[in-house]
């Protein structure tokens, strides 16, 4: 089931590796939005104003985790290009022992500040008795999380991304099932649609994990194998530590936009919730497409191929620009109805915020979708740093336009709304710019620190 992406046509190749990612993300979005619908229908706005907030700190934690799987996967990626079955295991080996031991620093950090969520995010007092109800459940699922993205990212290195979808898809109708019941037939509140997340969680983190280990016998745990070698871990916090900085930030940058949300009251913090969902929704294809082109330029790059690296840039910018024009347009058009998807009618006030914001976001996913481009073209060919650049670019500029326009009494809350595209486009140039300078320069094809 692992797929070489070094040969056979080259959009082809990509193509079918992008999709089963893409219908994982889907699948993912789906049980959140689940929760989403579920507690906006049956606990009330203050409700979906705590889920939507936990949501976004959620995303910034796990995005750590997150950062540095995909940072290892780059590197899996390339040793399964150089075909160094030695260089894989021992990398394997050395990101596990880094990114478990860091998933248990954060576990613990998350709940020693946990009352401190409040005053950070400005939770009002109407909503934070909920948020911290839901947020002391969904802690728990930080390390299925990590169960999960580190096998996941090990799997779609080998070129193997229909398994993750099978795990994910498991879990998301469990979720929903379970969110059905927690909230609605046992009444929990929004501590029941945490429970729900967090067993799913479970499920595809353990029950992925298990698949690896069984179909890839390399990575368990062995009498002189395991011992992880320190010049791997040097390579893999190379490539980790910036992309888990990248992922980090550009999280980091939505939670302060979050908190800034939050300081215009419940009405707008309901609003942003959901039109949030529908937008991660809406863009998260071209995002799983952005990692899937990441894989196949790591594992080229790999094997030195540039032809097909070059290949697959052009077949890339051109599928992920007609899939975003496409979005674009659907987003703008029925943003009202995507809108009362998640609120009652009577609350008029809450979908109009949200389809202000959809209409303006909505209108520039190109920006976004070359964004992800970027960010992956740059961790396969070795430059995460370059990633971080452009990721401080996008979320600086969108933070400090956030709160500079929204202090101006005529254009208020509009001006979080405006600050995001902006951000895009200053990011897009920069990475652009910086790919036209120095592409001749960009493939120094990357060596094996066993050899050194």
């Amino acid at each position: 089931m692992n797929r070489d992406l070094t040969c056979g046509p080259v959009m082809g190749s990509m193509l079918a590796f992008a999709v089963p990612m893409i219908l994982g993300d889907l699948l993912q979005q789906c049980y959140n939005i689940a929760d989403t619908l579920i507690v906006g229908r049956c606990l009330g706005k203050n409700a979906l104003a705590a889920v939507g907030s936990s949501f976004t700190l959620m995303t910034f934690l796990t995005s750590i985790l997150l950062g540095l799987c995909m940072g290892s996967g780059a590197v899996f990626s390339i040793r399964f290009g150089q075909r160094d079955e030695d260089g894989l295991r021992e990398g394997a080996h050395a990101s596990f022992v880094l990114i478990a031991a860091l998933t248990v620093v954060l576990n613990a950090a998350a709940f020693l500040c946990l009352d401190w969520i409040q005053v950070f995010l400005r939770v009002p007092n109407a909503v934070w008795g909920m948020m911290r109800e839901y947020l002391a459940v969904i802690f728990c699922g930080i390390a299925a999380t990590f169960l999960y993205n580190y096998f996941a990212s090990f799997l779609r290195a080998v070129g193997n991304s229909v398994i993750p979808l099978a795990f994910l898809a498991a879990s998301a109708a469990l979720n929903i099932v379970l969110d059905l019941l927690f909230v609605i037939a046992l009444n929990r509140g929004t501590a029941g649609a945490a429970e729900a997340t967090v067993i799913a969680q479970y499920v595809s983190g353990v029950g992925i994990a298990a698949y690896t280990l069984i179909r890839h016998p390399q990575l368990r745990p062995a009498r002189g194998r395991f011992r992880p070698r320190w010049f791997r871990v040097r390579e893999i916090a190379g490539y980790s530590i910036l992309t888990c900085v990248q992922q980090s930030v550009m999280n980091l940058g939505i939670l302060m936009v979050q908190g800034l949300v939050n300081s215009f009251g419940p009405t707008v913090m309901a609003a942003f919730a959901a039109a949030v969902k529908i937008d991660a929704f809406a863009y998260m294809p071209v995002q799983d497409f952005g990692n899937a082109f990441s894989t196949f330029i790591a594992q080229n790059y790999g094997a030195k191929k540039e032809d097909r690296i070059r290949a697959g840039l052009r077949g890339a910018v051109i599928a992920s620009l007609a899939f975003c024009v496409v979005v674009s347009a659907l987003v703008y058009a029925f943003a009202g109805p995507l809108m009362a998807l998640f609120v009652e009618a009577k609350e008029t006030a809450t979908i109009l915020e949200g389809v202000r914001y959809l209409h303006i976001e909505g209108a520039f996913y190109c920006g976004i979708g070359c964004l992800f481009l970027l960010y992956g073209l740059y961790r396969a060919l070795g430059r995460p740093a370059m990633s971080v650049v452009l990721t401080v670019i996008s979320l600086g500029t969108r933070v400090a336009l956030a709160h500079i326009l929204s202090a101006v009494p005529a254009i208020g809350v509009v001006g979080i709304w405006w600050s995001v595209p902006i951000g895009w486009l200053l990011a897009d140039l920069a990475g652009l710019g910086y790919y036209l300078v120095r592409q001749k320069t960009l493939l120094i094809w990357p060596e094996d620190p066993a050899e050194k």
